[in-house]
């Protein structure tokens, strides 16, 4: 089982590439990330933005752009259609966005004219290596969905389950976070949190799955919690997937073990066709480069 994020550039060298097309990729530190996974073999780059700014980025950072394909598009938003087109043509696996805003790139993704869109919900997943946690941690979703809705939830952690068995765990545990372990109509998100465990429960998740809530943080992560406070588990101490009730509680979780607690990261939005890299011009160089690894083991995996 894939225990660092380095595992998963490994794991993403041994399939085949993916070929990977960045919306206007005219971004000096994706562009820069980009280069050094195609330096690694991990994805085959198409680049889709003002070819001039990209040559001109390349030249300065010293990139090699010998055999890429640059396709000159100047305008953010028709450089966000052409890359949805793109993958939509079988020509791209996978897509990411550069120097574009997120809402720009999305629109395109859910336009219903390129079949990348389903049934399932656009959610942000984000993979944390925290130096005193034994595994990968997932978390979901602090990126897109404010205050996700019982059914929104449900396909929330569906896209967090996909993306953990790209990664090849074979039993996902999932907590759903709350307040507290206790179910109080006055909390809604402890009522959907214990919904979500029977909706598990009851085979709604399939097979390999085990989903509890709700669990407050200290339950989900430690078992010495759990043993004090006399709380039975199957997953305390072993989640992999926090499952955040609102936006707020993600954010907040996922910056706190950034910047406190030092932990790596790796993100992606699931839900479309295939998987959507979104970095933060805040993510270091290694959240870039981890991403686009991501990105590509879960796009391998659809294939």
């Amino acid at each position: 089982m894939i225990k660092q994020l380095k595992d998963m550039v490994e794991l993403a060298k041994t399939q085949t590439r993916m070929r990977l097309v960045v919306a206007a990729a005219q971004d000096e530190d994706v562009l820069g990330a980009v280069c050094s996974a195609a330096a690694d073999k991990i994805i085959e780059p198409i680049l889709v933005g003002d070819a001039e700014e990209i040559t001109r980025i390349a030249h300065i950072q010293n990139l090699n752009l010998e055999g890429v394909k640059i396709v000159d598009v100047k305008d953010l938003s028709e450089a966000a259609h052409v890359s949805v087109k793109m993958v939509s043509e079988g020509q791209a696996d996978f897509i990411m966005k550069g120097l574009i805003d997120t809402s720009i790139l999305l629109k395109a993704v859910l336009d219903k004219s390129y079949g990348l869109r389903t049934d399932r919900l656009l959610s942000h997943v984000m993979i944390y290596e925290v130096p005193n946690y034994h595994k990968l941690l997932f978390l979901t979703d602090g990126g897109m969905n404010i205050e996700p809705t019982f059914e929104e939830k449900v396909k929330i952690t569906e896209n967090a389950i996909d993306a953990c068995k790209a990664l090849g765990i074979e039993t996902v545990k999932v907590a759903c976070l709350a307040a507290k372990e206790k179910v109080s109509e006055k909390m809604p998100t402890t009522v959907d949190a214990r919904k979500l465990q029977e909706h598990c429960e009851a085979g709604g998740f399939g097979s390999g799955v085990i989903v509890e809530g709700p669990l407050a943080v200290d339950l989900a992560i430690s078992k010495d919690a759990a043993k004090v406070k006399h709380f039975k588990s199957e997953i305390s101490g072993d989640v992999d997937v926090l499952m955040v009730p609102t936006i707020e509680v993600g954010n907040g979780i996922g910056k706190t073990l950034t910047y406190l607690a030092g932990a790596e990261s790796a993100g992606i939005i699931m839900g479309a066709r295939v998987p959507v890299v979104l970095v933060s011009r805040a993510d270091s160089y290694e959240a870039k480069l981890y991403s686009i690894a991501l990105g590509s083991v879960i796009a391998g995996a659809g294939k």
